[in-house]
């Protein structure tokens, strides 16, 4: 899972990226310069990983990883306001290389800090970026519009004909959508139509988890984002980046309660991201390994045999099932078996988030 952190300039993107992962990117404000990427693969933090590793005890435990990608390079000076905070073609396919998207939005105050439009307006900013997303979308269906309707002046002796009007159909739908300033994750349209759209990588598609960077002290505002596919949370990014920089467990624990934090939002970023692109995680334990699994919510167990190994998806016979909780409650697998929680399950079986998998199969060589 790969998850692109945007914003307007001085918004505290690399705060944010470095609140995520540990990292200790540099921040100061952005003056421009040449365009970047920061990347960083973190584990997900996941206390029933924790706990299987005690129960287990194995050789070597692994957690789901997710990526995230700092991306600047974002122009917005003094003619923002006429023209954009600009998405060139290096920042839209830098963009558009994700599957999820965290929208970093400036709340806190710092006359150090200028922003780009001179003020610090949130709602203003959100509606400016949702903006330049749609606009680098509109442009591309318009591009696509004038090759398909020159292709099909050929008419039906070009043998991609059919799937160039059914293209051409669900683009023309899709343009006066966009016009209209709403994204492309509100629009309806089928699973035949999404995947025929899914090799654009519209960057309105894409989930969106909008993050309010506050001050030490300052408050979220309150906002209505009625989109699909979206949510809205808040971080105190400066303040959570200092304390997840410090080296002492102890002087980490005394700010956190200081400041009345439960826990940094590296565990809650990543389940919301988790809830906006429809994911979840199984397990497969042992004492060689216990390893968290990263799958689409509403995976059949075919589909999550063949994430571990494509050879457990062609030779599937059955998969030994038994709920993490289930497991927890009973204390060991044995006992989880005697006490009839473990299950044999067939290949459609929709896998649920914390199950554990044993999958039986057979490769004919």
């Amino acid at each position: 899972m790969r998850i692109g952190i945007i914003g307007l300039p001085n918004c505290g993107k690399t705060t944010i990226f470095n609140v995520l992962t540990g990292g200790k990117a540099p921040t100061a404000a952005y003056t421009g310069g040449a365009f970047q990427v920061n990347t960083a693969v973190v584990p997900v933090p996941d206390k029933r990983v924790d706990i299987l590793n005690d129960m287990y005890k194995p050789k070597k435990t692994t957690y789901a990883r997710v990526e995230y990608a700092d991306i600047a390079g974002l122009s917005g000076g003094a003619d923002a306001e006429t023209k954009g905070v600009g998405l060139g073609g290096e920042l839209m396919n830098a963009i558009a290389n994700n599957d999820a998207l965290l929208h970093v939005v400036r709340v806190f105050d710092d006359e150090s800090v200028p922003h780009p439009l001179g003020s610090v307006d949130p709602i203003r900013d959100i509606a400016r970026l949702d903006a330049e997303l749609s606009l680098s979308d509109l442009s591309k269906i318009e591009n696509r519009l004038e090759r398909l309707e020159t292709t099909l002046k050929k008419g039906k002796a070009i043998p991609t004909f059919e799937d160039d009007q059914k293209e051409y159909e669900i683009l023309t739908r899709l343009k006066p959508h966009i016009e209209q300033g709403q994204p492309i994750r509100d629009f309806e349209m089928s699973a035949d139509e999404e995947k025929r759209l899914r090799g654009y990588q519209f960057l309105s598609a894409k989930p969106v988890l909008i993050i309010f960077n506050l001050g030490d002290e300052a408050e979220s505002p309150q906002f209505d984002y009625p989109h699909k596919k979206s949510n809205i949370t808040a971080i105190r990014g400066r303040l959570e980046m200092d304390i997840a920089q410090l080296d002492d467990e102890d002087d980490k624990a005394m700010f956190m309660e200081e400041y009345s934090l439960t826990e940094l939002s590296t565990a809650r970023i990543i389940r919301e991201s988790y809830d906006l692109l429809g994911r979840m995680v199984f397990f497969t334990t042992g004492e060689d390994e216990v390893r968290a699994w990263e799958v689409n919510k509403g995976a059949p167990a075919i589909e999550c045999a063949g994430a571990i190994h494509s050879d457990l998806a062609r030779g599937f016979i059955r998969a030994e099932v038994v709920s993490y909780d289930d497991l927890i409650a009973a204390g060991s697998n044995s006992a989880a078996k005697s006490a009839g929680k473990v299950r044999l399950e067939g290949k459609d079986y929709i896998v649920q988030d914390g199950d554990i998998l044993v999958v039986r199969f057979n490769v004919q060589k």
